[in-house]
């Protein structure tokens, strides 16, 4: 055999050993129904409570009547102990019982409206004015669960 004709052969034999290496979805894992929307976030150091108080009185808050009124499942806040390393250093998790429940929705909208009401909805306005200022959005993450069978 001649060197191309080899090394076509070699090509060929690693093509198909990584397609007989692939794992399929509902086969060899499941996809996850539920949905965690995760955002990270870089805040400066020295504004990290600051930034907090603020998420407290409007992220949380609308987080705590969003799940009361069965809209998500939860969410979580996660900060790093070591906030100067890395691209952030607070992580906003979001949980979903289904990617349907992200879709948009006049109902769960006006539901969410007239519960929230213009008090806090003027509240958040004045509070997030100061987030450019002291925190950067650097991702956004719709992620799914998988479980390997």
């Amino acid at each position: 055999m001649n060197a191309p004709r080899a090394l076509i052969a070699v090509a060929a034999l690693l093509f198909a050993s990584a397609a007989w290496g692939q794992l399929r979805p509902f086969h060899d894992y499941d996809i996850g129904t539920e949905v965690e929307v995760v955002t990270t976030v870089r805040v400066q150091a020295n504004m990290i409570d600051d930034y907090l108080e603020g998420i407290k009185q409007t992220w949380v808050a609308s987080g705590e009547l969003a799940k009361s009124l069965g809209q998500m499942k939860g969410y979580a806040v996660y900060i790093s102990e070591m906030p100067n390393s890395g691209d952030f250093n607070i992580v906003l998790v979001e949980s979903f019982a289904s990617g349907a429940d992200l879709e948009p929705s006049k109902e769960r909208y006006d539901a969410f409206m007239k519960a929230w009401g213009q008090a806090n909805e003027d509240k958040t306005r004045e509070i997030v004015k100061n987030y450019p200022a002291m925190r950067e959005i650097t991702g956004q993450y719709r992620l799914r669960e998988i479980t390997f069978k």
